[in-house]
């Protein structure tokens, strides 16, 4: 009877059939879990990169043609 728990335990310890859909739902939980505890860190960074890419692509458009600056 202990040969044959033993047997199932090990065939159940070898199967991995499964672990690759296990280690992506893990990978996706930690990566929600530090999205949710670094929240307002995340929306002040995001926000600020895009209002650096705003100004410097108003700064590249006024430079190619000086015409359309936003002085109209």
């Amino acid at each position: 009877m202990l040969q044959a728990i033993g047997k199932k335990v090990k065939g159940f310890w070898k199967e991995d059939e499964g672990l690759g859909t296990l280690e992506i739902i893990l990978i996706i939980a930690v990566t929600v879990i530090i999205a949710l505890i670094f929240k307002t860190q995340l929306t002040t960074l995001i926000k600020d990169l895009f209002a650096k890419l705003t100004n410097q692509t108003g700064k590249f458009f006024q430079e190619v043609d000086p015409s359309k600056s936003g002085n109209q």
